[in-house]
Parts: structure tokens; C-alpha cells; sequence
């Protein structure tokens, strides 16, 4: 079995000192495959609907992802007591499937997966990667200061912009 390097991230430089490009005009943009992430808070009916109007037209599939956050370790050592309790995941597999049978209804064929990691943009970077998407779709808060945007996790989306060499669609969550 040989480990290859994931294909689609930036290199280290454009990520720390490279702009956020606007991703393409997804009426335009084809696609085979979309991702639509969440870290953690509830997908947005208008993220599933920009979603399925990306997957629509090419008959793509989209992968639905959540994050299920790990607080991290205990002197350097996983601590059950850190990870997420099962009402964390029931909810989290919730959101998944309320997402995928919204995408179903429209007749998108969708799948669905719930993940349990610290590193959140990382691990949604990864798994766009490895399910060959082509796009990532996921619900952002608005824009906040750079000051204290990075300690926020609510600021994610952001960081998976940063990171992905693939167009991600923030649709921003007005509610907030």
C-alpha cells in the first residue's frame, strides 16, 4: 500500500501569505462531485439548496460531512473525557441525515458521513480530496476582525477556504 500525498492542497506559502480567490461563478462551474461540510453547526436550508443547484445540472453526487469535534488530549495523550459524548454524535449523525434526505428529495444522489477530529478544515480538505469532489459548499458566520476570527471555531469555513486548492462556496448564514 503506498501513501501518496493529498493532490489538491496549496503550498504552504500561498496559504499563510496567498489571497482568498473568489471561486468561479457556479453557474458555469461543472462539477462531478460537491462536498457540502459543516464543523459542527447546523447545515443551512439555503447551503443544501446552493448545493443541489451545483450538483443539478451535471447530475453529481454530493458527499455530506460533519465534523464532530475532539477537544484535544490530556498531556499528550487521547482522554475519553475530551471526545464527544454520544448526544454530540446522535446529533451531528442528525444533521447528516437531515441533509442527505433534503438532497434525496431534490434527486441529487447524496451520502453521508459524521467525523471526529481537532483539526477540522484539515479533515474536511482531506476528505474533499478523497472523494474526488470538485467543490466544497458550507454554512459561514459573516466575516469577523482578523483579530480574533483565528481563535474562533466558529471561523472554520474560513480556514478550509484558506487551505483547499478546490473553490469553496461559503454561503453565510444571515441569523447571526
Amino acid at each position: 500500500m503506498t501513501v501518496r500525498p493529498a493532490r489538491r492542497f496549496r503550498p504552504l506559502w500561498a496559504r499563510l501569505w496567498g489571497r482568498l480567490q473568489e471561486p468561479p461563478d457556479p453557474s458555469s462551474f461543472v462539477v462531478r462531485s460537491v462536498l457540502l461540510a459543516s464543523e459542527g453547526r447546523p447545515i443551512s436550508p439555503r447551503a443544501v439548496d446552493f448545493a443541489a443547484s451545483m450538483a443539478a445540472p451535471a447530475h453529481a453526487t454530493v458527499h455530506v460531512l460533519s465534523i464532530a469535534r475532539v477537544w484535544g488530549t490530556s498531556l499528550g495523550l487521547p482522554n475519553p473525557g475530551l471526545l464527544p459524548t454520544k448526544r454530540e454524535w446522535e446529533e451531528q449523525r442528525r444533521l447528516v441525515a437531515e441533509g442527505v434526505t433534503a438532497l434525496k428529495r431534490r434527486g441529487i444522489p447524496a451520502s453521508g458521513q459524521v467525523l471526529g477530529t481537532r483539526a477540522a478544515a484539515k479533515r474536511i480538505v482531506a476528505e474533499a480530496d478523497r472523494h474526488q469532489c470538485d467543490a466544497i459548499v458550507m454554512t459561514a458566520d459573516p466575516p469577523r476582525s482578523w483579530l480574533i476570527a483565528n481563535l474562533l471555531w466558529s471561523h472554520e469555513p474560513y480556514r478550509v477556504s484558506r487551505l483547499a486548492a478546490i473553490p469553496v462556496y461559503l454561503v453565510v448564514d444571515q441569523n447571526n
